[in-house]
């Protein structure tokens, strides 16, 4: 009677651990992630009047209406900060920023994007005319120093 109710038991177990396995498809029930990504482009030689240009693409197809796209910008010193404001979209997933620099040194930006549930915040040093030894060091160093208040949140 006890190897029966063991082979019983033993039998039942394996039909209950053979129902627990996962579904060959499982993988596509979950969200599948699109990361957006952001090609930041600036003039060789950058003067401050240039438009700065950000093409968007997601699933390797160009973004041709984000859900957003700011632009934030400031000088390596402190001495500059311009909070978040909104790209203009050129079209073909393609969206541009103009922001006159006056003074010479390094600039960081800062592109706040988001498309369908997928939002980066890429930053890229950038030189307006000539730099200082200390922005050459900062530059050397990959330390964006960032100043002001970021409280703006999306």
């Amino acid at each position: 009677m006890k190897t029966t109710v063991k082979t019983i038991s033993i039998l039942f177990l394996c039909t209950l651990l053979g129902a627990c396995a996962p579904k060959e498809d499982a993988a596509e029930l979950y969200h599948q992630e699109s990361p957006l990504q952001a090609d930041i482009s600036l003039p060789k030689n950058f003067s401050g009047n240039e438009p700065i240009k950000v093409e968007l693409t997601q699933n390797e197809k160009k973004v041709a209406d984000a859900d957003f796209v700011h632009v934030e910008i400031w000088k390596n010193d402190g001495t500059f900060h311009d909070g978040m404001e909104e790209a203009e979209n050129a079209g073909d997933g393609e969206y541009t920023y103009k922001k006159k620099l006056a003074e010479d040194g390094l600039y960081y930006i800062k592109v706040h994007a988001g498309n369908n549930g997928s939002t980066i915040m890429p930053t890229l040093p950038f030189a307006v005319g000539e730099l200082s030894k200390a922005d050459v060091e900062a530059l050397n160093d990959q330390a964006p120093a960032e100043s002001g208040d970021h409280s703006q949140h999306h």
